[in-house]
């Protein structure tokens, strides 16, 4: 069994590591950096992936396509600490000569695509998936977007496809922070009930009502990972874009601004203090 315990801390830890980056590069985009916390944790220390940070690109690791590239930055401090990188570098972020950039990319050890342009990585996924398949390969495809991701076509090209070929090792996470760039989703797009769309689309769909509680997180994804059905899995993922850090909580910027360096330090006591 794994330690609630212990993915409680780690994920604190990726918070604070996270806003200490953000203070040090500011940047990289902290509020879309900080929603998708829990499920970073409970894949990579909940070991709910398998991967080799000696060997990133081995042959038997699964792949894990992040595709909102920009919001995954609390994936550095993690890489650090489970040995993908020394962990000096994370003093280098966004520093010239430095591999670690505000939109991450494959040169950094345990990402596996280009990340910049948004609305392509379901697709890649799929073809790994497909190639996996194919190959009658046993290493599940898991991939993170956004939900304003989701609003580029492409996606939705992929969802199909994925279903057309019965991608059972596909499954797709949603960080489903319902905040995009410049407004709350809703004003821009309004998704509406992902849940109705993805059964329209025959995938197998899974919903975490509360994407910052990591053991309802791991449970959830634990289940979803070793389910054996014939069709692509979605996690639909309610999430608070810049969780932890209360203005930016509920702010319909929050996308693009950043935390002033002075309050850094007291919101990190504040997470460090929190049950």
């Amino acid at each position: 069994m794994i330690d609630i315990a212990y993915l409680k801390e780690r994920a604190k830890f990726l918070r604070v590591e996270t806003l200490k980056i953000h203070k040090a590069a500011p940047e990289v985009r902290v509020a879309s950096s900080l929603s998708p916390v829990e499920l970073f944790t409970s894949l990579f220390y909940g070991k709910l992936l398998h991967y080799n940070p000696v060997d990133p690109r081995d042959e038997n690791r699964d792949r894990f396509v992040i595709s909102k590239g920009h919001g995954s930055i609390c994936m550095y401090p993690l890489l650090a600490d489970l040995g993908f990188f020394d962990k000096a570098e994370l003093n280098n972020v966004c520093k010239s000569g430095s591999f670690l950039g505000g939109i991450p990319d494959p040169i950094i050890p345990g990402y596996e695509t280009v990340n910049g342009s948004l609305g392509h990585g379901l697709g890649v996924a799929c073809g790994m998936a497909l190639a996996l398949k194919t190959k009658k390969s046993a290493k599940k495809t898991v991939v993170l977007t956004g939900d304003g991701e989701l609003n580029e076509g492409a996606n939705w090209e992929a969802i199909m496809c994925a279903a057309q070929h019965k991608l059972d090792n596909l499954t797709l996470i949603v960080d489903y922070n319902k905040v995009s760039m410049l407004d709350f989703s809703k004003n821009i797009i309004d998704l509406n009930s992902l849940t109705e769309k993805f059964n329209a689309f025959h995938w197998d769909v899974y919903e975490i009502e509360d994407g910052h509680d990591v053991e309802q997180v791991y449970n959830t994804l634990h289940r979803v990972l070793s389910a054996h059905k014939q069709k692509p899995k979605v996690v639909i993922a309610h999430t608070i874009k810049g969780k932890g850090v209360p203005f930016l909580e509920t702010h319909p910027l929050s996308h693009i601004l950043s935390v002033k360096s002075e309050d850094i330090d007291g919101l990190i006591e504040e997470i460090n203090n929190a049950d």
